[in-house]
């Protein structure tokens, strides 16, 4: 399965370590990891995947696919800014959501027109996002609701 793990480009420790856990978790149960590419909540996922062998994808805003963060495997490089940010999620049977401003905001958008289930753990409180407390149960949630068939 595939999991878009979205959320802020700069955040704190706190932050970074459940997208590291996230990543290591998905990477471990050999989930590929779709996310935006860059800082933050998405090179702290990629970096937890990578850690124990498992596979990521980043889909860049940028032209250029040098502009990944180190522990991307796959670089998409679209040049097309924040509109990337619909493919981000598409390319994801599931969402985990990790703090965020607006970008993030407008990924938990499309995971509502493109139906995928979305774990929020200390992101935006909005429909359609189901808050977890641990990147464990996150990780849990998206397997579960994916495995259930919300994916048309």
């Amino acid at each position: 399965m595939r999991v878009s793990v979205v959320g802020g480009s700069t955040v704190g420790p706190t932050e970074t370590e459940r997208a590291r856990t996230v990543g290591r978790l998905l990477g471990r149960r050999e989930h590929v990891v779709v996310c935006g590419g860059l800082s933050g909540v998405m090179e702290a996922a990629c970096r937890g995947a990578s850690a124990v062998g498992g596979e990521t994808m980043g889909i860049l805003p940028t032209a250029d696919p040098d502009d990944a963060n180190d522990y991307i495997d796959t670089a998409v490089a679209t040049g097309m800014g924040h509109a990337r940010n619909a493919m981000v999620v598409m390319n994801g049977d599931a969402v985990v959501a990790i703090d965020g401003s607006a970008g993030t905001l407008s990924e938990l958008g499309f995971a509502g027109v493109f139906d995928r289930p979305v774990a929020g753990l200390g992101t935006h409180d909005v429909p359609g996002v189901d808050a977890v407390d641990t990147p464990e149960a996150a990780v849990d949630y998206v397997e579960s609701e994916a495995d259930s068939g919300s994916r048309p």
